[in-house]
């Protein structure tokens, strides 16, 4: 659930203020949990994929074809897993919340655009 415009603010005034008080501890603090979160998710369903290859060959060898599909569920369900998180991870010196605040920014400022032309439609028609 995205935040409200009034909460985006008192984030942003949050985090002026932490980084005003303590700059160390704010740049220590940004994006390494959602990092660690984040490549050990991706550890996890990489060893996942593993053993989907260790049950596709266990059915293949035992002639069981649905423990063979099950390990190639396992395979393609951890395969999408680590594809996903690994795009997730913010690099090292990038801010974790930088990309979500870049992207609330250009969403108020379009809908300010939008409030200004709804605006403008207003006071030419006179009302």
């Amino acid at each position: 659930m995205p935040l409200s415009e009034h909460e985006q603010r008192m984030l942003e005034q949050m985090e002026r203020a932490l980084y005003a008080e303590d700059p160390k501890f704010a740049t220590a603090l940004e994006g390494s949990g959602l990092r660690t979160y984040t490549r050990r998710r991706v550890y996890q369903a990489a060893a996942g994929f593993l053993v989907g290859i260790a049950l596709l060959m266990a059915g293949m060898v035992a002639q069981q074809i649905w423990i063979s599909v099950v390990g190639f569920l396992v395979m393609l369900g951890c395969a999408v897993l680590v594809v996903t998180g690994w795009r997730k991870v913010p690099k090292p010196g990038e801010q974790g919340a930088s990309g979500a605040r870049r992207q609330a920014r250009q969403r108020r400022s379009m809908m300010d655009r939008i409030e200004q032309r709804w605006q403008r439609r207003r006071d030419e028609q006179g009302h």
